[in-house]
């Protein structure tokens, strides 16, 4: 199944998309109200199935959110983890990890995070500050949704853990990445963490083969499958665990690949007014613009 946040007629709610109709109907469980996601992934854990609370509304009526409103902790997020992106991004001389071609693919899973404080929804804007930055960069990404929480969770079970995916945008700032030497504050702005425009329980897709598009103003700038992740799912969700408990509702994006503005030559970084899509196969896309 689909679930989606989103406001309709000003009223925020959770609803069961279907994307072949284009519509989304709301949906209640008991004990979970509003627009509680975590919530009701507990609910549906421990058994108790979503059942329509209203009638089917039009997709195009209503203004999507970001699946997740406040995980428990910061989105996890993994670094250099398709093999042609780990090459282009310490060629592009931004990379603190690495200090020569020798050292561009890690030996293990390279994690940072970014502000919760950063996710924002399909069809919203990224705001900019550009007084603060002017290299702003995206990168499109599959997001991973933890269900069951667990602490450390062994590689051989970690797909029982997994509850849903959805499409992310790990929009950067370049400048703020370098100037500083870590990535936290270039990747934690206000609305640089577009995440949506739902999210698709793990029933419904194998995320070990799904193709990931990115288009800057409908130029194609990132193609790729999940299939040519360095460090797959299972293997980020045991080395995450290893070192913290995993809790409901918890995003993992999982990295991106080659492609990204400071790939080319001279750098392609975003500006006002550019549209980024991020598409992942049977997940959906993310649609925003830049402001």
């Amino acid at each position: 199944m689909k679930l989606a946040r989103y406001v309709h007629s000003e009223r925020t709610a959770i609803g069961l998309v279907d994307e072949t109709a284009a519509t989304v109907t709301p949906v209640a469980i008991d004990g979970v109200s509003g627009d509680a996601m975590i919530g009701l992934i507990e609910a549906v854990l421990a058994g108790h199935a979503p059942c329509a609370a209203g009638s089917a509304i039009a997709l195009a009526e209503v203004r999507l959110l970001t699946p997740i409103a406040q995980p428990r902790k910061n989105v996890l997020c993994v670094g250099k983890n398709y093999l042609a992106h780990a090459r282009e991004f310490t060629a592009s001389g931004f990379d603190s990890s690495a200090r020569d071609a020798a050292e561009a693919v890690p030996d293990a899973p390279i994690v940072f995070t970014k502000a919760p404080i950063s996710l924002c929804g399909a069809g919203d804007d990224i705001v900019v500050p550009w007084d603060l930055t002017s290299q702003v960069d995206y990168e499109g990404e599959l997001g991973v949704i933890i269900g069951r929480p667990g602490r450390a969770i062994r590689r051989e079970d970690a797909w029982a853990h997994v509850f849903a995916y959805t499409v992310i945008n790990d929009v950067t700032a370049r400048d703020l990445q370098a100037r500083h030497k870590q990535w936290h504050l270039g990747k934690s702005l206000d609305t640089f963490c577009p995440a949506g425009p739902w999210l698709t329980t793990a029933d419904e897709v194998d995320a070990g083969d799904l193709t990931l598009e990115c288009l800057v103003n409908g130029e194609r700038r990132q193609f790729a499958n999940t299939r040519d992740l360095i460090f797959d799912i299972p293997t980020l969700v045991a080395t995450l665990s290893a070192s913290m408990t995993l809790e409901t509702g918890d995003i993992i994006a999982t990295g991106t690949p080659a492609g990204v503005g400071i790939g080319f030559t001279p750098p392609r970084f975003l500006a006002a007014g550019d549209r980024v899509q991020v598409s992942i196969s049977g997940l959906g896309t993310l649609d925003n613009r830049v402001v």
